[in-house]
């Protein structure tokens, strides 16, 4: 965020964190605040609901974000992802607001649609990545990373993978338009859900290979846990993070920034660290 601020080089706007109404998960944004306040002490951070920059913000004559009579040039979304973050019209045309403007988003509008369902399913289908890609051995490699990701519509093959999917509801994720974890429907619980949808209920969601990891055996700590805690069966999940700010044509930086690995256990299907089903792990290298 402060590499973005720098790139934009105005000294007196401020990075803008986009919170929800009522924050559950503020420890890792406070760090962040407070990392940058320790850092980089000339650098402001301000925080506003999506309401609040509806009711102070506007766009300066060169298209620059000001909110509440401060200049912003990097806004930082932590709401905005889903339905209830937008009260009402309000919400949506500050939202707007800010894609209008010049200040750096993270994510951009569009990430932030690269990784909603439907349009990973649009990018997994053939042929579809030679409109982004002309080099042939790095379609190859993209394509090595999708799993299967099939449309619900009735148009594009929907009743066929609905069929599929009743013959071995086991392999498969249902997942809707969503982000944040505990939406997704699995295995067993599928074809309920599926039979109780209208076609058009069905559209708004996906259907994903479903993944199987390697499972491993180890303690999970936690708190009310066992003590001491005994071995149980887990599955881990590695995010490499990186950082990139651009524009069509050109990347200004684009560097790998850290990871992070989450745990839960084999039989559990959803692993959200933050919900209470996972838990934060270390990974061990060795050759």
């Amino acid at each position: 965020m402060v590499e973005a601020w720098n790139i934009i080089g105005n000294q007196n706007a401020a990075i803008m964190f986009v919170i929800e109404d009522v924050t559950y998960n503020i420890c890792d944004q406070r760090f962040h605040e407070f990392e940058i306040r320790k850092s980089y002490p000339h650098v402001k951070v301000i925080r506003k609901t999506l309401t609040e920059i509806y009711n102070g913000g506007v766009l300066g004559t060169k298209k620059e974000l000001i909110v509440d009579g401060v200049d912003v040039s990097v806004v930082y979304f932590r709401a905005g992802y889903e339905p209830l973050h937008y009260h009402s019209q309000n919400e949506w045309d500050a939202r707007l607001l800010i894609e209008r403007s010049s200040a750096i988003k993270c994510p951009s509008i569009y990430y932030h649609l690269a990784g909603t369902k439907k349009v990973q399913e649009a990018l997994a289908r053939p042929g579809i990545l030679k409109r982004f890609l002309t080099d042939e051995s790095q379609i190859k490699s993209v394509q090595e990373i999708f799993t299967g990701l099939y449309s619900l519509d009735k148009n594009e093959g929907g009743e066929e993978i609905i069929q599929k999917v009743l013959a071995n509801p086991e392999g498969y994720v249902m997942k809707p338009q969503r982000e944040g974890g505990g939406n997704n429907i699995y295995g067993i619980d599928i074809p309920d859900k599926l039979k109780a949808m209208t076609e058009e209920e069905r559209s708004s969601y996906i259907i994903m290979d479903r993944i199987f990891p390697p499972i491993s055996k180890s303690y999970m700590l936690r708190p009310g846990g066992k003590n001491p805690p005994e071995i149980v069966s887990l599955v881990s999940e590695l995010g490499i993070f990186g950082a990139v700010i651009g524009c069509k044509g050109k990347i200004v930086y684009n560097r790998q920034v850290g990871h992070m690995l989450r745990t839960k256990l084999a039989n559990a299907n959803e692993g959200g660290v933050a919900a209470g089903s996972g838990a934060l792990d270390s990974p061990f290298l060795f050759e």
